[in-house]
């Protein structure tokens, strides 16, 4: 093969290769009003905000639950004098932390329970 039937070959792979499109045109700048509404719509800062408020309360909610309705249950059924949150064994709090758990186990059912009934009527 001579040195031009190999130039040809080249040329032909070189334009079969060429960008067929055009290339893409730079994206215009934005302006920091424009970025910040682009980012509150990206990641919807707005209904993750309405998200975290309601899970404080809810919290809240349920923390007073257990400690207004729920506690004094288990203090019915405790020796009468006894206080459970006063509980300690040596340097360990052990009432207070035993309230706790009590709190958290209730708090997660109760999230547990919303998060499966709004599964069941379809909101996520």
């Amino acid at each position: 093969m001579s040195d031009m039937e190999i130039l040809e070959e080249l040329k032909k792979i070189r334009e079969a290769l060429a960008p067929t499109s055009p290339p893409p045109e730079p994206e215009k700048k934005k302006n920091l009003l424009m970025e910040f509404k682009d980012f509150i719509k990206k990641y919807k800062v707005l209904g993750l905000a309405v998200a975290f408020i309601m899970g404080v309360y809810l919290g809240a909610l349920v923390k007073s639950l257990v400690d207004n309705l729920i506690m004094p249950i288990v203090q019915f059924f405790t020796p009468t004098g006894f206080q459970w949150e006063a509980f300690v064994v040596g340097p360990f709090r052990v009432g207070a932390f035993i309230g706790d758990l009590i709190t958290f186990i209730i708090v997660a059912f109760v999230i547990f329970l919303l998060v499966k009934y709004t599964a069941k009527i379809g909101l996520e």
